[in-house]
C-alpha cells in the first residue's frame, strides 16, 4: 500500500507508545508531530480507562477522540467527556468470576468503574500490573460492585496469563469478552465489544476507513485492532500471538519502534 494512504495511526499506549517509565520518547514526538504535519490523524487505542490517559494525553498535545478501556470508552479529550461507553453487567460480571474460580481457584479482582472520574478499585491480595497508576482499596469483594463497571481486570498466583485466558475464555462464554492487555492483565469487558468496535467507531466519526488506518500494539488485546486496520505493527517486545498475525514488526517500545515506522511512512510526503 501507497504510504501516503495512511490518514489514521492507531496505537497503543503500554508496551507500545509508552516506555516502561509511562513516557514518551523525544523521538516518538518528533514522529507524532511530523504525522499531523501531513495531515494523518493520531488515535490513541488503550485498555486504560478514561480516568487513567487524561495526563498522558494533555502531554501530548491530544485534544481529539481516543479509544479506551478496550473500546468500551470513546473519549473527548478536548471536552474532557465521554462520547459514548458501554458497561459491563455487574451480575454477569461476578457469574463469570464465579465459572473461572471453579476452574481454577482462587482470583484476585479489580474493576474500573464507568464515567470521566470513575475509581480502579481492587480487592484485597489483587497486585497492580501498573503501580503507578491510582486505584482503591476495598475491604471486601461486594464492594466491587458498588458502581457501574467498564471492566474486570483478574490475576491468579500461580497461573501465567495466558493459562488464566484460555481458562476464562472456555468456560465465561457470552457472558463477556475476555482479553490479554499485558503483564498481569486479564480481563473482562462486555461481550463483543473490543478495541476494534472502539476504533471502528472513532475512525467513522472522523470520517476515515480501515484501510487508511496503521495500527500498533503489542498485546492480544490489538489482535482485533489489527484485523480492522489496512496494517497492523507490533513491537518487537510483542506477545508472540499478536506478531504472528502482523503485518510488520518493528523494534520495541524502549527503542522508539512507532518511530522507526512512521519516519519512513512520512519521511517525504503528505497524506492525500
Amino acid at each position: 500500500m501507497d504510504r501516503s494512504a495512511y490518514a489514521l495511526i492507531a496505537t497503543d499506549l503500554d508496551g507500545t507508545l509508552l516506555r516502561g517509565d509511562d513516557t514518551v520518547s523525544d523521538r516518538s514526538r518528533a514522529a507524532l508531530a511530523r504525522v499531523a504535519e501531513a495531515g494523518a490523524r493520531h488515535l490513541v487505542v488503550t485498555g486504560r480507562p478514561a480516568p487513567r490517559v487524561r495526563s498522558l494525553l494533555e502531554d501530548l498535545g491530544c485534544t481529539g477522540l481516543a479509544v479506551c478501556g478496550q473500546g468500551a470508552q470513546l473519549y473527548d479529550a478536548g471536552a474532557d467527556r465521554l462520547l459514548w461507553s458501554v458497561t459491563l453487567d455487574r451480575e454477569l460480571a461476578e457469574t463469570a468470576l464465579g465459572k473461572i474460580e471453579a476452574e481454577v481457584g482462587q482470583v484476585y479482582a479489580a474493576v474500573d468503574q464507568d464515567g470521566i472520574d470513575g475509581l480502579t478499585l481492587i480487592e484485597p491480595g489483587y497486585l497492580m500490573p501498573h503501580p503507578t497508576l491510582p486505584a482503591v482499596r476495598i475491604d471486601r469483594r461486594d464492594d466491587l460492585w458498588c458502581a457501574p463497571i467498564s471492566k474486570v481486570l483478574l490475576r491468579h498466583a500461580e497461573l501465567s496469563d495466558d493459562e488464566l485466558a484460555a481458562t476464562a475464555r472456555a468456560v465465561v462464554g457470552s457472558l463477556a469478552t475476555v482479553t490479554m492487555s499485558g503483564p498481569g492483565t486479564v480481563e473482562l469487558q462486555p461481550c463483543g465489544v473490543t478495541k476494534a468496535t472502539g476504533l471502528a467507531l472513532a475512525a467513522a466519526r472522523l470520517g476515515l476507513s480501515p484501510w487508511q488506518t496503521i495500527a500498533f500494539g503489542d498485546m492480544p488485546n490489538d489482535i482485533p485492532m489489527f484485523d480492522w486496520a489496512a496494517r497492523g505493527v507490533a513491537m518487537a517486545n510483542a506477545h508472540p500471538d499478536l506478531k504472528a498475525v502482523a503485518d510488520e514488526v518493528t523494534t520495541s517500545n524502549e527503542d522508539d519502534g512507532i518511530a522507526v515506522v512512521l519516519e519512513r511512512l512520512f519521511s517525504a510526503s503528505a497524506v492525500r
